[in-house]
């Protein structure tokens, strides 16, 4: 695979999917907050998960407290929110969740609450005109957030909610909001770019997250496993990737950190 390939497919996986990727001590010093609101009336955000705690961040900076319930190590398909998350939930003005049956504990999330329950922004369910990727009929693609065309779209969700509780801050938060949208604007220009010469189309990947970048760029997505990384391959499918990877020549198999490579290692072999 060309070096471009891979340059830039580690670039949006060290940045976006990886929970935590270079944010380890901001998630540390999060996690030690109690769950009392701050008594300094900042706006209190929750979010299920690095990326959507990314953008909160970068829209509020210093305005709002944010706090990510998905901790730096812990794979967010299937992590389960501690009482004390559930606390920092009941003290957020708004709960931000990126849907589609990402957080498995987000289908409950009501039942869960006491009776101050905040604002729930489900990005899923504002992202009906995205043309969401289906795996069947009852079940979309929730790894969205890796098209940054899409993932412009969920700044601006993220954006619009704050601006409803925090309106003293609205235009604060739109200034920074737009420093992220150019930031994802130049990525989208690096994807086309760097993409566009390209000899090789198909990549090999841990499980089924890059579906969206795939389709908006051009390219042919295998997955070892399916939209989460707990769904184990048959053997069959695994002899299947391998012969693939030989007859189109795949140097590279795309896995998170937070995957066990044991599969990978199995096609590499």
């Amino acid at each position: 695979m060309p070096k471009k390939i891979y340059k830039i497919m580690l670039i949006v996986t060290l940045t976006l999917l990886v929970v935590g990727f270079g944010t380890f001590l901001i998630t540390s010093k999060n996690n030690q907050i109690e769950g009392s609101v701050k008594q300094n009336k900042q706006v209190q955000v929750t979010t299920s998960f690095y990326p959507l705690y990314y953008f909160a961040t970068q829209i509020t900076k210093e305005k709002a407290d944010v706090h990510n319930i998905t901790p730096a190590g812990a794979e967010p398909h299937a992590y389960e929110p501690t009482s004390r998350d559930i606390t920092k939930i009941e003290n957020s003005q708004i709960l931000i969740i990126n849907g589609n049956d990402f957080e498995a504990w987000a289908k409950n999330i009501n039942t869960v609450l006491g009776k101050n329950t905040p604002t729930i922004v489900n990005i899923s369910k504002n992202l009906a005109d995205q043309n969401l990727i289906e795996k069947d009929p009852q079940t979309r693609d929730p790894h969205f957030w890796l098209n940054p065309k899409i993932a412009q779209s969920e700044v601006k969700i993220i954006l619009e909610n704050l601006k409803n509780v925090d309106p003293n801050n609205a235009q604060y938060y739109t200034d920074n909001a737009n420093q992220l949208l150019i930031k994802l604007i130049e990525l989208d220009s690096k994807f086309k770019s760097d993409l566009n010469n390209c000899q090789k189309k198909e990549i090999i990947t841990s499980h089924a997250a890059f579906s969206y970048l795939a389709k908006e760029y051009g390219f042919n997505q295998v997955a070892i496993s399916g939209l989460s990384p707990d769904e184990e391959p048959s053997p069959k499918k695994l002899s299947s990737i391998a012969n693939f990877a030989k007859q189109n020549q795949v140097e590279y198999i795309f896995f998170e950190s937070l995957v066990s490579p044991k599969l990978a290692d199995t096609i590499a072999v």
